[in-house]
């Protein structure tokens, strides 16, 4: 459940909304943080109590600082929508919280606890020590995780599915004896520094350590909202958000280096300082921030503390990602949703999105080559250049903003039978990237799968079941003509994979296939969006004499583009073709499969050709008409 302020949009001097600053720095944030001293930029109140202003903050203030770095003067005032909005200009710099201080008396903060709870040391192996925030809970699969930073669980040595130790090494590194988890997902960038660790080898507590209340609510904070956290250095403090919609700029070290960062600033509260003055030191990154409302912590997440000043000459202050963005990211609910479990053991049952698996046939399949120019355009996740799923990995193209190929694994024998889900956005990739319901209203194009639902749901049935909610994300969808994606040529297109199945030479019943749309200079711009006017697919199986096989089609749209309102009823047409020939129509490579190339190399065709068929089989492409002329 989110909470929103309940507070009326504010008003700077000149008459312009809170809503439209926002709207500025989203815009603009990024190029102010080019300028060399300038290290964020957020929405506050001038001086600390004047107009609400565009607030600057930098590393030196003076004249021959700005003149040594090349910087340039902050204005008076800057022009948004029309209106002047002052500014005000602090001098702060910033770092992630996770750097350790002076040792301090060891509590139960800093011990291995079972069960772990929020407001404890943890951290990679490869880290110090930072705090857990909070016990969340992977929205697809229910398991239970920790939240924390990109900082404390990943870090720039750590990797998805590398172990999670709880307490931090700093603190104890016997991090043999200390595993709590793996790595899940994580991410550093405009949305926030967080990460999300599954819960292993420990029971958990999900109340706050020394606040024991359970977070089950999430808040956009305003300007004045009173927060409160437990963090594994100063325990228990206090502090008021003065700056909202902040754009950071924070080094990482390498290879990480510099970032900017969303998120929001709290300072002290003034009715409740800690004896030190410090509501952040090094160890407190990952902690949650509280709504502080009538005296007391409510159930309200309002923040995850990430950063704090970097010495004391500056004043006393914090930084925090907004919940709402980091949720987004690593894909996670502050309440169970059920997740699936085994009846006959009354079990929980964690399925991890491992993605497509190379060595799925017991030999390698590779997936395809990308030119340097696809590598670029492929949409990252975890620093790897495709998304994983559940039995299957996109490689999505960023300008296209669909998957340039899909790659599957199918077990023919543990195939279950589902009904359909919605479609939907994948909430780990940006919406930006991902062709929605928007282009596919009110016309004769159809959302198609380009790994077949059918395919991917194998497997024990919480493991078939998230496979099938993951074929729905837009990431696995593409742009098709409602009777491409409906006939083909009476099915045959659709049932390609079973013909293998039915009459190829296999070892084992299994497969593994590769697909996606044919990206081509002439598609058909429609709605903001270039439609295919082909698409491929390759299978790869293994023979009873061991042999690696690789058959690949590629079927044409290209006729029934010519009136997407409409139907066309001209034909579209099916092809067999070499695997150079699909490198060459795809722009992949596909190199490491030549040897298994079943039209490169006839001595592997064990289905020979009907008699009756007009296939020429000494051609690179070969027209498919009906399943006789399929080459397996």
């Amino acid at each position: 459940m989110a909470r929103k302020a309940t507070r009326g949009t504010r008003q700077s001097t000149g008459g312009i909304s809170e809503e439209a600053l926002r709207r500025h720095i989203r815009a603009k944030g990024a190029d102010y943080l080019q300028d060399p001293n300038i290290t964020s930029v957020g929405i506050g109140l001038k001086n600390g109590d004047g107009p609400i202003c565009l607030q600057f903050t930098v590393g030196t203030k003076g004249d021959s600082a700005i003149e040594a770095l090349g910087s340039r003067r902050i204005p008076e005032a800057i022009e948004v929508e029309g209106e002047m909005v002052p500014t005000d200009v602090l001098q702060r710099d910033y770092r992630p919280s996770f750097e350790i201080v002076a040792e301090e008396q060891v509590d139960l903060r800093r011990k291995r606890i079972d069960p772990i709870r929020p407001g404890v040391s943890i951290a990679h192996p490869a880290e110090t020590a930072g705090t857990l925030g909070l016990i969340v809970f992977d929205r697809t699969t229910g398991a239970p995780c920790v939240l924390s930073n990109w900082h404390v669980l990943n870090g720039n040595a750590g990797k998805v599915g590398d172990t999670i130790v709880q307490p931090g090494p700093y603190d104890d590194n016997n991090v043999a004896l200390n595993v709590a988890g793996t790595l899940l997902r994580s991410h550093l960038g405009a949305a926030g520094d967080c990460a999300l660790a599954r819960i292993s080898q420990r029971g958990y507590d999900r109340s706050v350590y020394q606040l024991d209340v359970v977070p089950t609510r999430m808040a956009r904070v305003a300007l004045g909202d009173k927060v409160i956290k437990s963090g594994r250095t100063t325990a228990i403090t206090r502090g008021i958000v003065r700056r909202v919609d902040v754009m950071a700029k924070i080094n990482y070290g390498i290879p990480s280096g510099e970032q900017a960062i969303g998120c929001f600033e709290i300072g002290p509260d003034p009715q409740n300082l800690p004896a030190d003055g410090e509501i952040s030191k090094g160890g407190d990154s990952g902690s949650a921030w509280l709504i502080f409302d009538r005296g007391k912590a409510t159930d309200i997440f309002a923040g995850l503390h990430f950063a704090g000043e970097t010495d004391r000459r500056s004043d006393e202050h914090a930084l925090a990602c907004y919940p709402g963005s980091i949720q987004k990211k690593l894909d996670f609910v502050l309440e169970p949703t059920g997740a699936a479990t085994d009846a006959s053991a009354g079990m929980e049952v964690v399925v991890p999105r491992s993605g497509y698996d190379a060595s799925f046939l017991g030999t390698a399949v590779p997936e395809p080559g990308l030119s340097t120019a696809q590598k670029r355009d492929a949409v990252n996740f975890e620093r790897a250049q495709t998304i994983p799923y559940t039995h299957f990995s996109v490689c999505l193209s960023a300008k296209r903003r669909m998957a340039r190929y899909v790659g599957w694994n199918i077990d023919g024998s543990r195939l279950v039978a589902l009904p359909r889900r919605g479609f939907s956005v994948d909430p780990r990739i940006e919406a930006k990237y991902q062709l929605g319901d928007d282009l596919y209203v009110d016309n004769r194009v159809d959302r198609g799968h380009i790994a077949r639902r059918a395919d991917v749901c194998w497997g024990p049935v919480p493991e078939a079941e998230q496979a099938n909610r993951d074929s729905f994300y837009f990431t696995n969808i593409a742009p098709q003509h409602e009777r491409f994606n409906q006939s083909s040529r009476k099915g045959l297109w659709g049932e390609l994979e079973n013909l293998v199945f039915d009459q190829a030479d296999l070892k084992d019943f299994k497969l593994s296939v590769f697909g996606g749309p044919v990206f081509g200079s002439e598609d058909i711009g429609y709605r903001n969006a270039l439609i295919p006017r082909s698409f491929w697919k390759m299978i790869a199986y293994l023979g009873k004499d061991d042999s690696l096989r690789c058959a690949a089609f590629i079927l044409s749209q290209e006729k029934l583009l010519d009136d997407l309102e409409t139907l066309d009823l001209d034909p579209f047409r099916i092809y067999q073709v070499s695997l150079p020939e699909l490198a060459r129509k795809t722009e992949l490579n596909f190199d490491a499969h030549s040897a298994a190339d079943i039209i490169g190399h006839p001595e592997l065709v064990t289905r020979p050709v009907g008699p009756e068929s007009l296939v020429d089989t000494t051609k690179p492409v070969i027209e498919i008409r009906s399943q006789r002329d399929i080459r397996l």
